[in-house]
């Protein structure tokens, strides 16, 4: 027994006198390409050097720290044979403070010389005030002083002290506004040297060579913490005119690398999502009361709040905020606050961050916050290697706003826009912007037009009184699908001015797109209940109720629109009721749903009633619910 610990340190002297042996070189490579996905994006590298005759091993330096190892793909060119890849983390890599923190640096040291000066001068003051106070006795203290005198010592007194103050306070709030600034200064830069984490990662290539001589390498990997989200601009001169169509990619980007003059992809494709089809498992039917049914939940048209670090409370920037199922999300800002337009049926936030649980959160209210507990398990995977230990903080970056690149149609003169191509493969759809592209890593959202559209749509206004009385203008474009679009947010701008926001469906199944602009208040609605025909009267042994409502609708624009108006009768789910309409004044009903749909034309300036009259008749046992 005393030989195998012998031996086992012998394996292990052997092993490190080996690779002791083997040649490192380090080459300096370049990222040409980026293929952004939903979530994560794939880095195309280029590397090149001088090999050395024999075994040696090519170190690729400066990678992000979120590099999937299982990703990493390389390609070599050159009279030599790649006998490995693997990949490690590397945190003796020096980081060098930008020029950009060096200049936030400097102007901190001026806002504190500027304050030494400040307080300076408040001591001065101080001292004129005690100066002021320590003289105010007049005429000495035998013989009084006159009134004029005394009303002159007066004024006099009022009038510095009065000065003396004004300059005070003005002093005070500027030094309040400093320290403000400073505070912002010094977030900034803590955000700027946290995204660029103290850690790197390195790939290792082992190659083999008969003879010295040149080698070129083409890498590419898989890396997190990135991502976009499809954003639109839809504008809408007015009812005569085509739409245009903005497509916008938010893009951030919290690697740790930046990315400098790349050529950029945005893919529809999620790599993290898996790819195995889902087994339909046995459907058991049972009675209802031994069902549990989930309850509804509520909808609502926004969701805002904060991610915060579940140990100390703090706001996380950059955590990715996605609505579940979905291609809309976001990122938190620098404080950890976020901000979401919500499709309908949307349920659930899908809450994510590098060294963190990721949550799955209900959508119970308007404003979610949401905590996120530190991934031990994930934190030791990245720390525990042969280079030591890393702070998990190291790893984390800041998102200090949104920065915008593109063209603003609101300018006179709007600059050129991206030249971009659409190019389908199998299973996504890529679009490539032609022009190269640089983003910072530090989680800034960074929005890139990728396409302008100008399409023909048809406009009607569609309203639903008996829920709201605005009437909402729908944008209809056939054949939408040639566009690629994916459900994402869109801005709403009609007739040159924001009207709200809402969700492009790209995802609909419908031939025909369907883009909500938001609210028209030029045209007037307006729905009453008739009590003098909503009765109720007894029939026998049944109860017979009567209603009917009048929906007024007023075009107040100076041009004839389209209006489909919609409302409902009850539907009966017992055969002891029976409903029955009995005036829809020319509209369709549907009787499965009980929906009853007017399409109206009105002249400007014209106005329309409609009629809508149902019967009830149940049981005189029973009761219903109409109102």
């Amino acid at each position: 027994m005393q030989r195998l610990p012998f031996i086992l340190t012998f394996c292990l002297f052997s092993f490190f006198s080996f690779s002791q042996e083997i040649k490192e070189s380090t080459f300096k490579s370049e990222i040409k390409e980026v293929t952004v996905f939903l979530s994560g994006a794939q880095i195309f590298e280029t590397a090149s050097g001088q090999l050395s005759a024999g075994e040696s091993f090519i170190l690729i330096k400066g990678l992000s720290p979120y590099v999937d190892e299982k990703s990493i793909q390389v390609k070599g060119m050159g009279d030599f044979t790649i006998q490995a890849v693997n990949k490690r983390l590397d945190y003796l890599s020096e980081q060098k403070t930008g020029e950009k923190v060096k200049m936030l640096q400097d102007s901190i040291l001026a806002i504190q010389r500027n304050q030494s000066i400040e307080m300076g001068r408040l001591e001065v003051l101080k001292e004129k005030t005690s100066l002021l106070n320590a003289n105010k006795n007049i005429g000495g203290t035998q013989n009084g002083a006159s009134l004029t005198e005394l009303k002159q010592a007066m004024d006099f007194y009022d009038a510095e002290l009065m000065k003396i103050k004004a300059e005070e306070l003005k002093i005070q709030a500027n030094l309040q506004k400093e320290n403000e600034e400073m505070n912002k200064l010094r977030n900034q830069i803590a955000a700027m040297q946290e995204s660029g984490n103290e850690s790197t990662s390195e790939i290792r290539i082992r190659v083999k060579a008969d003879r010295a001589g040149a080698a070129n390498f083409e890498i590419n990997y898989l890396v997190a913490n990135a991502g976009w989200y499809p954003k639109y601009d839809v504008r809408v001169k007015d009812v005569s005119s085509p739409l245009s169509l903005t497509y916008k990619a938010e893009v951030y980007q919290n690697t740790g690398v930046d990315w400098k003059e790349v050529k950029l992809r945005f893919s529809n494709g999620n790599p993290n999502q898996g790819g195995q089809i889902p087994d339909l498992e046995k459907w058991e039917l049972n009675f209802a009361r031994l069902t549990t049914f989930n309850p509804r939940t509520q909808n609502f048209g926004s969701v805002s709040g904060k991610v915060v670090d579940a140990g100390d409370g703090e706001g996380i920037p950059g955590a990715t905020v996605m609505v579940r199922g979905t291609t809309i999300g976001t990122v938190t800002d620098i404080d950890g606050n976020y901000s979401l337009t919500l499709p309908s049926g949307a349920s659930q936030l899908s809450v994510s961050f590098i060294g963190y649980q990721p949550r799955d959160i209900a959508i119970n209210s308007s404003r979610v916050n949401v905590s996120l507990q530190e991934d031990i398990m994930a934190l030791e995977e990245v720390v525990v290697t042969a280079y030591g230990t890393a702070n998990r903080k190291a790893l984390q970056g800041r998102a200090p706003g949104i920065t915008i690149r593109g063209n603003n149609s609101l300018q006179a003169a709007p600059a050129p826009v991206l030249q971009t191509t659409v190019v389908e493969n199998q299973t996504t759809v890529e679009i490539e912007v032609a022009e190269p592209y640089s983003i910072k890593s530090n989680g800034e959202k960074t929005l890139v037009d990728l396409k302008n559209y100008e399409v023909d749509a048809n406009y009607r206004y569609s309203v639903v009184p008996k829920l709201d009385n605005d009437a909402f203008l729908i944008a209809e474009i056939a054949d939408w699908s040639q566009y690629s679009l994916l459900e994402g947010e869109s801005n709403l701008y009609f007739e040159d001015g924001f009207v709200g926001r809402s969700i492009l469906n790209g995802s609909s199944l419908q031939d025909t797109l369907e883009i909500s602009m938001g609210r028209d208040r030029s045209i007037v609605i307006q729905r009453e209940k008739n009590d003098e025909f909503s009765k109720k009267r007894a029939i026998g042994s049944n109860i017979t109720e009567s209603r009917e409502y009048i929906t007024t609708v007023k075009n107040n624009k100076s041009q004839a629109v389209t209006i489909n108006v919609e409302d409902q009768i009850p539907v009966s789910v017992n055969s002891d009721i029976s409903v029955e309409a009995l005036n829809i004044s020319g509209g369709k009903l549907d009787p499965d749903t009980g929906t009853v749909i007017w399409t109206i034309s009105l002249a400007p300036g014209a106005q329309q009633e409609l009629n809508l009259q149902y019967e009830v008749k149940y049981p005189k046992r029973e009761k219903v619910i109409l109102d």
